[in-house]
């Protein structure tokens, strides 16, 4: 049984990215995204941070009124593929009513919120993104970065 890391949420998180669960590299590192082909950490830096590499991570996107946290609070899983994933127990965002935008890091983060948490979402406040994901291959890094670029754009100016 694998576990998600604690969410980085505080009270003035306005938007949450959420995946499904850490990769074995992000376990083994303890940190969201430590997988060094995924993009998440690059676009947060570009998006947010005019390309400048992030020091201290969970500060910096909190200081922008980003959570991170997973769709799922355990599961069952060899290696890291979304795909391999069994024996779910879900996350419950309810407990974070400021959250205005909900953000997905894939099609499955997205699958998995819904099990537990439909009701918080209504058409205008959540996205599904491409997964920054090195196993998603569907799209160019390029149009993935333009995809949360638009995103985040839209949502930010909102707060």
């Amino acid at each position: 049984m694998i576990k998600c890391f604690e969410p980085w949420i505080d009270q003035k998180t306005k938007a949450v990215v959420i995946g499904t669960m850490p990769s074995v590299k992000s376990l083994e590192n303890e940190m969201y995204y430590a997988h060094p082909q995924n993009n998440f950490w690059r676009f947060m830096a570009e998006i947010l941070n005019n390309g400048q590499a992030i020091k201290n991570r969970k500060t910096f996107l909190l200081s922008h009124h980003v959570g991170l946290w997973d769709s799922l609070q355990s599961c069952e899983r060899e290696g890291s593929l979304d795909s391999n994933i069994t024996d779910m127990i879900y996350n419950d965002f309810h407990k974070y009513p400021q959250i205005r935008y909900f953000l997905f890091n894939g099609q499955k983060a997205f699958r998995f919120f819904k099990m537990r948490n439909a009701d918080l979402l209504n058409e205008s406040n959540y996205f599904v993104l491409p997964s920054t994901s090195p196993a998603n291959a569907s799209l160019s890094r390029n149009e993935k970065l333009q995809i949360w670029r638009e995103v985040f754009l839209k949502i930010l100016s909102s707060f």
